[in-house]
């Protein structure tokens, strides 16, 4: 079960994908949100029309990473469900990790393919 904080708002639509992703993790709303407002860096995303965003976790002896891939609503193609069903102007929040470690800029990240799939599937 989902926590109820997770509801679509004026500003924020979230995908199941990342309530799931925020479960596994142990990621707060509020730290989505904050890693959104304030990262570290941003860079383009793995899927088309994407953005990902980074925040580094405050700890030397174990440095890791939280990252978020969000959307535009109004920068998805019309034929995409989004766009369809009148979200434009929100931001979609689809997915959230830890990374264990400490990323390199521009430096792409190592994916697996069913992950790429069921990302592209939910836009």
């Amino acid at each position: 079960m989902f926590p109820k904080l997770l509801q679509n708002d004026k500003h924020f639509s979230w995908t199941n994908h990342i309530k799931n992703k925020m479960l596994f993790y142990g990621l707060s709303e509020q730290r989505i949100r904050t890693v959104f407002k304030s990262p570290d860096r941003r860079e383009e995303g793995i899927v088309e029309y994407t953005v990902a965003a980074m925040q580094k976790a405050k700890t030397r002896k174990n440095p890791e990473e939280v990252w978020i891939m969000y959307a535009h609503a109004d920068k998805l193609k019309p034929t995409n469900h989004f766009a369809i069903t009148g979200k434009t102007g929100k931001i979609i929040m689809i997915s959230a990790w830890r990374y264990p470690g400490v990323t390199k800029p521009g430096a792409t990240i190592f994916v697996p393919e069913d992950t790429l799939t069921e990302l592209r599937t939910l836009l």
